[in-house]
Order: structure tokens, then sequence, then C-alpha cells
């Protein structure tokens, strides 16, 4: 029982919906109306810019990253089982992608996730990471990047963390998850209408 509230709890800690509230504190804008109308920290970036963008992503990575290290605080202990710190990381990521906040919308799950698996396989983040650069220099697509990325991340995972079956799971279930809520961008991809990369942006409100 105790092992359910931590899961519970690490969904509503991820469901925290901190694009929404930067488009309402930075424009007084409702991020899910502008843009992508993804409450994630590219569509921040692109109607907000750096200054919100920033503090969006990196309190996104923590949504991800704090359940887990609890969970693994736990399990050292021997207060719950293996399998909790990666449960809690997914619950978090589910949280930040169908957030009970704002009517079940969120983000597509990148930053947490990756928060989520800083803790879990930092190794298998730093091998993914030139593969994201290089998609985007090539591409100039950052959902491009997201996608390959996350398609090859398990790869990374049960390359780096082979001892680490739960890990593996999470990784391969979140990445049809994240891949899955990326399809609008592929059709505009495909249609020629998806919005490349820019260093500038144009404020909203």
């Amino acid at each position: 029982m105790s092992e359910l509230l931590w899961v519970v709890a690490a969904y509503f800690l991820g469901a925290t919906p901190t694009g929404y509230l930067a488009g309402r504190l930075g424009s007084g804008i409702d991020l899910r109306e502008h843009g992508s109308q993804s409450l994630g920290g590219t569509n921040v970036y692109r109607l907000l810019g750096w200054k919100y963008a920033i503090p969006v992503a990196l309190i996104d990575l923590a949504k991800g990253a704090i359940p887990v290290l609890f969970g693994r605080s736990l399990t050292e202990v021997g207060v719950a089982q293996e399998w909790v710190p990666a449960a809690l990381g997914v619950a978090a990521v589910l949280g930040h992608m169908y957030s009970p906040y704002v009517r079940f919308r969120g983000g597509k799950g990148m930053a947490t996730a990756t928060g989520m698996f800083l803790v879990l396989a930092p190794l298998a983040i730093l091998l993914a990471a030139p593969v994201w650069c290089a998609v985007m220099w090539f591409t100039g697509y950052v959902s491009a990047s997201s996608i390959v990325t996350t398609a090859l991340f398990p790869l990374w995972v049960r390359f780096t963390v082979p001892e680490a079956p739960h890990t593996f799971w999470a990784s391969v279930g979140l990445a049809a998850l994240i891949i899955f809520a990326h399809r609008s961008n592929v059709r505009r991809i495909i249609s020629g209408t998806e919005n490349r990369f820019r260093t500038r942006h144009r404020r909203v409100g």
C-alpha cells in the first residue's frame, strides 16, 4: 500500500504544469492554445524565450529525478523493492504528459524522462546526447531529434545498465509513449509544416 501511495505522489508531482504556469505568468496565455499547443520546454521557448524555457526545463528535469532519488533511497535501506525507483520515474513522466491539473494535457515527456534516467542510467543519457545533437544539427527539428534519440535510448540503457531490467523495460515503455506523443510532429514533418528550431522567438501577448 505504501508503494502505491509513493507512485501516486510521484504522478501528482510530475503533473505540476510548469509550462502552463510559465505561459500564464509570462504573457497571460494558455500555451495549449498557441504554437504546438504543448506545455513542454520547446513550446515555452518559442513563445516566451529562454528566460522562461530554461527554468521550465530544469523543473521538468527535477520532476523526473526527485521521485527516482527518493525511491532509490528507500531501496537502499530495504524499505522498498527494486522496481520502485523506475516505477516512480514512470509515474512522474505520465503525470507530466497527462496532467489532471490541466485536463490531462501536458508536455511530451522528454525533459522529465531525461531527469528520471539521469538517476537510473546516466551513461545512457551521455550516449544519447550526441545523437540528439547530431539529428538536430542535420535536420533542425527538435521533434525529429527527440524521436530518433528516444527510439534508440533503450539500447543505451541495455548496454550501460544490463543488470537493471526494471530500468530497461521502463525505457522501452516510455520510448513507445513519447514517440506516440510526437505523432502530430511526424505528420507536420512529412507535410513540410513542422517548425525548425530558431534562436530567435516571437513573444506572445
